[in-house]
């Protein structure tokens, strides 16, 4: 029990880290180029990263391991379907950001100017994904007040 409950905890405090994450990276992009918004991107992609890594593996144990209802209840239910959809939309949306602030950071690292050019549309990014975890959340609540799954 004492499990479940830290894992719980665990996947709903990374829902709190990456919302604000993703919002405060978005209204750095927003004020970029100047360098201190820059280094405001990198620091909340960082815990925009931390989010996931905690989301995904504490999504992934409870999913498929023996503390919550088991992979038949999930994958039978709409509202987590709908919720690993906007998972998937989420992380396919972080390619191209994700790989842009590596570079950015390799550059830094160096010395180097790093290229802005797309920070505006890395800012309309973040803002889908915000309404993304938004609409994770709506499904997350129906899901566990049982909604979503056929009546036996």
């Amino acid at each position: 029990m004492t499990i479940r409950w830290l894992l719980a905890a665990a996947h709903l405090l990374a829902l709190g880290i990456g919302l604000g994450a993703i919002w405060g990276r978005r209204r750095a992009l927003l004020e970029v180029p100047d360098p201190a918004a820059i280094r405001r991107v990198l620091y909340t992609d960082t815990w925009w990263g931390i989010a996931a890594a905690i989301w995904i593996s504490t999504g992934l144990v409870r999913a498929f391991g023996p503390f919550e209802k088991g992979r038949d209840y999930y994958f039978h239910n709409h509202w987590f379907l709908t919720k690993m959809a906007c998972l998937g939309l989420i992380l396919l949306l972080e390619i191209a950001p994700m790989m842009t602030f590596i570079q950015w950071r390799q550059r830094l690292a160096h010395h180097e100017s790093v290229d802005t050019s797309k920070a505006r549309l890395f800012a309309k990014t973040s803002l889908w994904q915000a309404i993304l975890v938004l609409v994770m959340v709506l499904a997350a609540t129906a899901m566990a007040r049982g909604l979503g799954t056929a009546a036996p």
